[in-house]
């Protein structure tokens, strides 16, 4: 029967009906290890107790309001996001899309509202991804998601990564901000060097211009951190986040400097369901594990023993693996063959990845991934790598 769901997405032949912790269970009653986390969102796994308790509990009270009117559990929300970094006001999205779109308002409305009409433009990265709204694809710059939306929207100057002498000509009068991911998630699981993190933001307050960073894959928790951007030290001006706050309920925020927010008064943006208290009571909930004493230190020595035992498995299967790149629980093998094919020889071992740019397979288990998961992980690794690697051979053999 033909789906009467557009046909926007390639999907698995597979569907789950319950998950618990870092597995999830189909539809046919056979259990998968979860190493994609619905792309970086199920951050505390699957019915975690803590996040179905709060979801039940607002449920039963209150869904919406819509913001015309006080949300409590908003306000303790961005006053614990305030706390704990470097921001000084949030608004609240429903997703990490919506969240740039924020930004990137917020942007222009700083400059226009100092009489710094002509400056509109961002300078943006090669490999970036923030989004799929028309702003967002012009802003990422990949043909294959600007094809056939065009005209792209204008104000978006990209750069190669890592090259400050190419951000440094692109800068011109009409230049308003940088925008770039610490981490880029969807280009390859390419961090940012903290030299090239403290580079741009000298260049920002040099030249008057904001540094906006997208953490939207790479924020709450996923590199051992709160977010990627303090291990290198810096603050941005504004900061979209999203996936990982809700757990899997969705949800956004862009954060922001007093400063950098001033431009927004009263009515110069909105939203219907953001920071609904549904999404808030889940959000409380995901910042109480999070920021729990030891919960991040715990991320990140997960993280070092996972590329340490990705390491191996390079090492054991040099036609497969090119590289293992990333920080934390946000890691990547980068492959010297499809990384399709990859991905199929570990979905047959009941286990579910995330494809990446430059031929990388995202590994980004939930962040309560133990030692047991990741070895269990490994073991699947390297079962699927040796069918990967015999089949090769067998090829190679025939052709002969």
């Amino acid at each position: 029967m033909t789906s009467a769901i557009l046909q926007t997405y390639n999907r698995l032949p597979v569907a789950f009906e319950r998950g618990e912790g870092f597995h999830l269970y189909s539809t046919d009653g056979e259990a998968y290890l979860d190493f994609g986390a619905g792309i970086a969102v199920t951050s505390l796994g699957h019915a975690h107790p803590d996040l179905v308790e709060a979801l039940k509990s607002q449920a039963e009270k209150l869904w919406h309001t819509s913001n015309l009117y006080n949300i409590p559990g908003g306000e303790r929300l961005a006053t614990r996001l305030v706390e704990s970094t470097f921001a000084d006001v949030v608004f609240f999205t429903n997703s990490g899309a919506e969240a740039l779109e924020c930004a990137i308002k917020m942007v222009r409305k700083y400059h226009s509202s100092r009489g710094d009409v002509e400056k509109y433009r961002f300078i943006t990265f090669e490999g970036a991804f923030h989004g799929r709204t028309l702003a967002t694809i012009a802003a990422g710059g990949k043909a294959q998601y600007l094809e056939g939306f065009g005209p792209a929207v204008d104000g978006f100057d990209q750069v190669p990564l890592d090259d400050l002498d190419a951000v440094k000509a692109a800068i011109t009068d009409e230049t308003a901000a940088i925008l770039i991911e610490p981490v880029q998630g969807e280009g390859g699981i390419r961090p940012i060097s903290n030299t090239f993190m403290k580079a741009l933001r000298e260049l920002c307050d040099e030249h008057g211009l904001l540094l906006v960073l997208d953490e939207v894959q790479s924020g709450v928790g996923r590199t051992g951190k709160l977010f990627a951007h303090e291990w290198s030290g810096i603050d941005p001006d504004i900061m979209a986040i999203a996936k990982g706050i809700g757990g899997g309920f969705p949800m956004g925020a862009c954060l922001a400097t007093q400063d950098a927010g001033s431009g927004m008064s009263a009515g110069s943006h909105g939203t219907t369901f953001g920071g609904n208290p549904l999404a808030m009571a889940v959000g409380n909930a995901v910042l109480d594990v999070v920021l729990a004493e030891g919960f991040l230190e715990t991320v990140r020595q997960r993280g070092i023993s996972l590329k340490q035992k990705l390491a191996r498995l390079a090492d054991e299967f040099p036609d497969i693996i090119e590289e293992v790149r990333g920080v934390g629980l946000m890691m990547g093998i980068k492959c010297k063959i499809p990384n399709g094919e990859v991905m199929q020889a570990l979905f047959d071992e009941k286990m579910l990845t995330v494809p990446a740019g430059e031929n990388v397979v995202r590994i980004i288990p939930p962040l309560i991934v133990d030692d047991e998961g990741i070895d269990e992980a490994i073991n699947k690794m390297d079962t699927a790598f040796n069918k990967l690697q015999q089949k090769s051979n067998q090829s190679a053999q025939e052709s002969k």
